[in-house]
């Protein structure tokens, strides 16, 4: 099973990838890969040029451990808020 980002990639055989390259190739740079395989034989992966390799993906939460956020984030400054803008705020 061959997967990117968690999905399994679609594989195709050589005649199939001929007869149908065009919207292949459009798939690809939408940033679906696909392998096109002969006799069953995965050969190549056909991905979009700027797409990130495996590994490379950028991730949410990748400083996780690293930064702190207060637990008064929210309230930071209202003092001085409410000093500058008085009942405004």
């Amino acid at each position: 099973m061959n997967l990117v980002y968690g999905r399994t990639m679609q594989t195709i055989n050589i005649h199939e990838a001929k007869t149908h390259l065009s919207r292949l190739v459009e798939q690809a740079a939408r940033g679906e890969p696909f392998m096109i395989a002969k006799a069953g034989k995965p050969l190549v992966k056909v991905m979009a040029l700027d797409a990130p390799e495996a590994g490379q993906q950028r991730r949410l939460g990748f400083l996780a451990g690293y930064l702190a956020v207060p637990e008064d984030f929210d309230r930071m400054g209202d003092q001085e808020i409410e000093r500058l803008f008085g009942d405004e705020a």
